[in-house]
């Protein structure tokens, strides 16, 4: 029931905890955590403070000792539909453990270990959502992963026994070369948070849009606000469109033509979205034939989710709110800020001193002292046009003429030829090296191709948790002696079909075909995990399994050759045998498929008829194919896994 204990994941929320290592436990305080949660902030502001989130921030407090889980510092935020927040939060842990090596991250979200799933093709097999539980750290800027002991080592900790975080932190800190993970793994992870820190401002998109001049005015203050409007405006609902019938905060008539950024996700929410405003509103869009068209647009919706904000508001607070120098923290954060030339060498009182000090103060309400800070997003645009400058229209007006050029938006389209490369490189990346052989593209979807690697993957064993797939040519194909299997086959059905050579035999009853997992003398249960374990010897196994096997595999036996019976006489009974194309025909007295009859001879050898099981093979998986019309299935799927990728249908018959 350790399921039960674990901490449940609000969807759509990543929670991260960052935990200071000490061999003996000492030192780990409030004031030193705290102090810790301060320099690291001030260290990524620059990255920090032009970043705009879709709903929450980063953030760092001190969580003292509780349920087992030392004391640390640590926060949680929701990045609704926009994953790449998520992603960013996890390149942000990888560098802060790199920057401040004392320190081991834990980050998960609803789906648990996430990180696990992005490198799940490499993987030990021994690790899975079970075993996994306060494994997985992040550390000194890599993925570390506690081991199962083995006869070479005995660091970490069987793959049965859950850790606590105590137990977990302290061997991290004892063996972290041991711990880290594989370079595959690290190197999967690294792949998918490829392109950070440039990836922040190439996430970005700049639009003109015709906006009322006080939005404009908060925009410029608080660019990181567009992310509240759009979310309201993406998830508004009657009560809020009542609100816009009439514009009582940002009029229409005061609208001008800016350039706002937004995110990728954000611009393509806002643009997406089919809506007309009401009559009442004052908002008229012109023809779409007008060149400015999109701005009218995108300004009238965004100035919707602004009112909508503002309308939530029940009773904005007349007093002012409390100036942040009162805040003692502040002081501190800014000395640090200064160390850390965050100000670029700016004079103090220039325009781009005082919007850095701007963002800065925001940074430092919502990362820092956030718990302190209980204004909305609507008090905040409020407040923000009671203590702002006086609007000015001509100034505003005049700027229209010097706004930066827009984002080209192409990217929003997308072919079915660029999906197709973009789930190649998602995708195929693992099985470069298998297909390396292949010179050209036709030889990807021959049919030789589509038979050899069913035949593979047939080859491979899996187990009950699913199939193992091929990925590369390195793993060795399944071989078995023919005369054990002979031997086997003897075993099972006595002699009823001893008589009959095996190249020869035609039909191979369900019996038949389950002795090819019972190869040589041993009658055990094979597994992949068995195949691939590096922790027991072949002395051991044999220890192991001696004793009762040969009682427990006789009546096993026993048990499957009479289901397996059974199976054959419900399968004698129908039309089954009818669907396989036989190539051969050697004599017209008999049905396909029919069985030898008891006693046989060697004219009975004869008549059989064999099938041709690559054809069988082929016919129906393109007959699969041809029944998904062009949408993923289970043979597209299948071949896909394997590498092999088929042309589109050209025939319309």
């Amino acid at each position: 029931m350790d399921f039960l204990q674990r901490t449940v994941v609000v969807e759509d929320m990543v929670q991260y905890k960052l935990f200071l290592l000490q061999p003996d436990g000492s030192d780990v305080t409030e004031e030193r955590l705290t102090h810790l949660a301060e320099e690291i902030l001030v260290k990524f502001a620059p990255l920090l403070v032009q970043y705009i989130w879709q709903n929450q921030p980063f953030n760092l407090t001190y969580h003292s000792e509780k349920g087992g889980v030392p004391a640390h510092i640590g926060g949680s935020t929701q990045f609704g539909e926009n994953v790449e927040d998520e992603w960013f939060i996890v390149y942000l842990l990888l560098q802060i453990t790199e920057a401040f090596p004392e320190l081991a991250a834990r980050v998960e979200d609803n789906d648990g270990e996430f990180l696990l799933i992005e490198a799940a093709d490499y993987l030990p097999k021994w690790l899975n959502p079970d075993s996994s539980q306060n494994r997985v750290f992040l550390h000194r800027g890599e993925v570390h992963i506690l081991p199962c002991p083995s006869k070479f080592s005995t660091v970490g900790f069987s793959k049965d026994v859950v850790p606590s975080l105590s137990q977990a932190l302290a061997e991290l800190c004892s063996h972290p070369h041991v711990c880290q993970a594989s370079p595959k793994i690290c190197s999967a992870l690294k792949k998918r948070l490829k392109g950070y820190p440039e990836k922040i401002k190439t996430g970005l998109h700049q639009a003109h849009c015709f906006i009322p001049a006080g939005i404009a005015m908060v925009l410029a203050q608080r660019p990181q606000l567009v992310a509240h409007a759009v979310s309201a405006f993406y998830l508004r609902d009657p009560v809020d469109l009542q609100a816009c019938r009439s514009f009582k905060i940002f009029s229409p008539e005061t609208r001008v033509l800016t350039s706002v950024t937004f995110t990728r996700c954000l611009y393509a929410q806002l643009l997406q979205q089919q809506f007309t405003s009401d009559r009442r509103s004052g908002f008229t869009l012109p023809p779409h034939s007008h060149p400015q068209y999109r701005a009218h647009e995108l300004g009238m919706k965004l100035a919707h989710g602004f009112e909508i904000l503002c309308s939530r508001v029940r009773l904005p607070s007349s007093e002012p709110d409390a100036p942040i120098s009162c805040n003692p923290q502040w002081k501190r954060f800014l000395e640090s800020l200064k160390k850390n030339d965050y100000f670029q060498g700016e004079l103090e009182g220039s325009t781009r001193y005082r919007e850095l000090m701007r963002s800065a103060e925001h940074f430092f309400k919502q990362s820092v002292a956030f718990e302190s800070s209980a204004l909305s997003p609507g008090e905040e645009i409020l407040l923000l046009m009671q203590n702002g400058h006086p609007l000015n229209l001509e100034e505003l007006k005049e700027r229209e003429q010097q706004l930066p050029q827009e984002d080209d938006d192409s990217w929003l389209e997308i072919t079915a030829q660029d999906l197709d490369h973009l789930l190649q490189e998602r995708t195929g990346g693992r099985r470069k090296g298998e297909m390396e052989h292949i010179k050209n593209e036709e030889c990807g979807y021959s049919l030789i191709a589509v038979s050899q690697g069913m035949k593979k993957f047939l080859d491979t064993m899996s187990s009950h948790e699913g199939a193992e797939v091929p990925w590369d040519g390195s793993r060795q194909s399944f071989n078995f002696d023919p005369n054990s299997m002979a031997s086997a086959l003897e075993r099972l059905l006595g002699m009823q079909y001893g008589k009959y050579d095996i190249h020869n035999l035609g039909y191979i009853s369900t019996s038949s075909c389950c002795s090819i997992f019972f190869t040589g003398n041993e009658m055990e249960e094979l597994d992949s995990d068995d195949l691939d374990d590096d922790d027991e010897s072949d002395k051991e196994r044999e220890e192991e399994t001696s004793g009762d096997t040969e009682q427990n595999g006789t009546e096993t036996l026993n048990d499957l050759r009479s289901y397996m019976d059974q199976m054959d006489e419900e399968l004698m009974s129908t039309k089954i045998g009818q669907s396989f194309t036989v190539t051969v025909n050697v004599s017209p007295h008999l049905p396909v498929n029919s069985p030898p009859t008891q006693g046989g001879s060697e004219q009975n050898e004869e008549e059989i008829r064999p099938l041709d099981l690559d054809v069988n093979l082929v016919t129906n998986l393109l007959e699969s194919l041809s029944c998904q019309a062009g949408l993923a299935g289970p043979a597209s799927n299948l071949l896909q896994s394997l590498g092999i990728n088929l042309p589109a249908n050209s025939d319309p018959s």
